[in-house]
């Protein structure tokens, strides 16, 4: 049976974008995934890159454009510049890390964290709004308050998996053959790959 290490960010646009992509191509090939949320920005200055609001001008400017024309190809509706954005990523990780623990559909709930964000001007740093999320994708709302030192500690493990594993970005999607597949756009190949065409 095939596996995923799927490394994102809930403050990720393209982590919004993805949806649930991912677990459809998943339940195609009967693969299992392992959810690793991760502090994106951290990622970016172990691995050479630069925070979306130090980029310059002109990269900031196209990252806009290609969110734009991204999110209305998805069908999806985005704010681009949100009014919560950025914020702590820690609580929504940690809920996500503990419903993963639980059981439940974790991949719609990883969309419903990023959509509250790209979508519905909510702070998903919020213990109500982190709560609200858990509750409507069928997970117990008090999944917030429990294990957080565990959920801080798998954490931060995430971000030292990802720099081991190769990932400068999110998401990314790392097979069992060590197949990387960085950005939304690219779970079509990952679905070529696990299908043995690519």
């Amino acid at each position: 049976m095939p596996h995923i290490d799927y490394y994102f960010a809930t403050l990720s646009p393209y982590t919004y974008m993805a949806g649930t992509r991912l677990e459809e191509v998943a339940a195609k090939h009967g693969a299992t995934i392992t959810y690793k949320p991760l502090d994106i920005m951290a990622l970016f200055g172990r691995t050479g890159g630069t925070p979306p609001p130090q980029r310059h001008p002109n990269r900031q400017e196209w990252r806009l454009q290609e969110m734009r024309r991204s999110a209305k190809k998805l069908g999806l509706p985005i704010n681009l510049k949100p009014a919560h954005w950025p914020t702590n990523p820690a609580p929504s990780s940690y809920a996500i890390i503990a419903a993963q623990e639980a059981g439940g559909d974790v991949g719609a709930l990883v969309h419903a964290f990023t959509r509250a964000c790209w979508a519905e001007e909510r702070d998903i740093a919020e213990d109500a709004v982190v709560r609200e999320v858990l509750e409507a994708n069928g997970f117990d709302a008090a999944l917030a308050d429990k294990g957080l030192l565990a959920g801080a500690e798998q954490y931060a493990r995430n971000l030292e998996d990802a720099v081991g594993a190769g990932v400068f970005g999110a998401p990314t999607y790392i097979t069992d053959g060590d197949e990387r597949f960085w950005g939304q756009d690219k779970i079509e190949d990952l679905d070529l790959h696990l299908s043995g065409k690519l």
